[in-house]
């Protein structure tokens, strides 16, 4: 049986099934659940052992911890800055004089957009969860001013904020998915950004829609602690997270107009980690300034974020453990010799293989690892796709957001913070959700046709 060519589905399915079990019935930690998913994919992967003619159930083990370590290799320094970044704007006041500014430019009856550009900037170094316990007083506040739209308010805020955690780095789930298929940051930055604007203003039209159908009331009190008596400017407020997407941004188009003959500097400059070290310079020089903290000050307060970000960091890694593990067990061939047989788009085939893996176990980060280990098993460089394989990546991006329920951590954050029932959130936050996930799939369908940039 282990010698047919469709055999890694079999793995693919034990192991699939292995990691959604533990973590949505045993409730085991995601980090354990995937790294035990990597090593059942080795055990049931007869051919590996022979790679190095090691003994198989040795290499089931150790092979994982190889791929685990390889990924954090890539990954872990860029998302410890990230949680810095995101924790010395919340406590600094920045993040908080961004929004305020926001909402000042465009008025308070343009608040709802307010919320969804805030979201959609402020979830870019800050993970979904912070920037709703952030922006949700915001939306309580203005809610007790107007006496309307919390609902609008709410799911404007969600929905800006989950289109960028699910397509722009440094975001965990982003991050490793651009590691995972080879695709330069720079390139997976611009993609996301500019494939983000037109879903994000499609789930602000559908959350409209759900605003005039369902009046939520306010049944929350608010929190005041947020408020920050002083705040930096708005240049200082927005630098720390605008600079380095900038840099990493401009290495990317300088590697595309001038073909090779770019200049050490720029591409030193435009480096994940050098730029992300700028920019939590930056932070970190902020937060002392607000909160007048001395050098020991100031690395205490960073313990917290850093806390966060190890956990982070493990899941990702371990996830990218398993993702690995899923490529050595020969699921690319698998598939392409599968799809050769009836004709599937690629960008389709990776949304839903996405989605189902977030309906299944919740995380949307889980989804986008495995999702795109898989997809880059089966199309390697994706020189042999008549379109840029960052349509893929965003593919999958969308489709790890498809209809969050019980079994996703935001859900309940989305639900408990705003006062919505599960039923309510169900109906409203889910479905809104559900909506942006589609929009994006039906975007990069006809964008990949018009502009494959192959």
């Amino acid at each position: 049986m282990q010698s047919s060519p469709y055999w890694p589905f079999v793995v693919l399915f034990i192991s699939m099934a292995a990691v959604i079990y533990m973590i949505s019935k045993l409730k085991i930690h995601a980090f354990i659940a995937l790294m035990v998913a990597a090593m059942i994919v080795g055990l049931f992967s007869y051919h590996i052992a022979a790679m190095n003619g090691v003994n198989h159930l040795i290499k089931s083990i150790e092979l994982p911890m190889v791929e685990f370590g390889n990924t954090a290799g890539k990954i872990a320094w860029v998302i410890a800055l990230a949680s810095v970044i995101g924790t010395a704007m919340l406590e600094s006041g920045a993040a908080e004089r961004m929004v305020n500014a926001i909402i000042s430019l465009l008025g308070e009856k343009r608040a709802p957009i307010a919320l969804l550009i805030s979201g959609f900037i402020l979830s870019i170094p800050i993970f979904f969860d912070t920037v709703f316990f952030l922006m949700i007083p915001l939306a309580i506040a203005l809610v007790k001013k107007t006496g309307k739209d919390y609902l609008l308010y709410i799911l404007a805020i969600s929905g800006g904020a989950l289109v960028t955690h699910c397509l722009v780095p440094p975001t965990p789930g982003p991050l490793i998915m651009a590691e995972n298929m080879k695709i330069d940051l720079g390139v997976t930055i611009m993609a996301g950004l500019a494939l983000g604007l037109i879903p994000a203003w499609g789930v602000y039209k559908v959350a409209q829609y759900r605003n005039k159908k369902f009046v939520l009331p306010l049944r929350v009190a608010g929190d005041q602690s947020s408020v920050t008596n002083a705040v930096p400017s708005l240049f200082y407020s927005i630098i720390p997270v605008m600079l380095p997407l900038v840099l990493i941004s401009m290495s990317s188009v300088a590697d595309i107009l001038m073909q090779g003959t770019k200049p050490n500097w720029i591409s030193f400059l435009g480096n994940k980690n050098v730029a992300m070290t700028i920019g939590t310079a930056l932070a970190l020089w902020v937060w002392a300034k607000q909160k007048n903290y001395s050098g020991s000050q100031l690395w205490d307060a960073c313990a917290k974020p850093l806390e966060i970000a190890g956990i982070i960091i493990l899941i990702t890694s371990a996830g990218g453990a398993f993702g690995a593990m899923l490529g050595h067990s020969g699921i690319g061939a698998a598939i392409k010799e599968l799809t050769s047989h009836f004709s599937i788009h690629y960008v389709l085939l990776a949304w839903l293989i996405a989605a189902i893996m977030k309906v299944a176990q919740g995380s949307s980060t889980v989804a986008m690892i495995t999702t795109s280990s898989i997809m880059y098993a089966l199309i390697q460089s994706g020189d042999a796709l008549a379109y840029h394989p960052v349509y893929i990546l965003m593919a999958i991006g969308f489709g790890s957001l498809f209809v969050p329920w019980m079994n996703d951590s935001g859900f309940w954050v989305v639900s408990r913070m705003s006062g919505m029932t599960p039923d309510e959130a169900l109906k409203n936050f889910s479905v809104t959700v559900g909506s942006l996930a589609v929009m994006g799939l039906v975007e990069i369908l006809i964008l990949s046709t018009v502009l494959p940039f192959a």
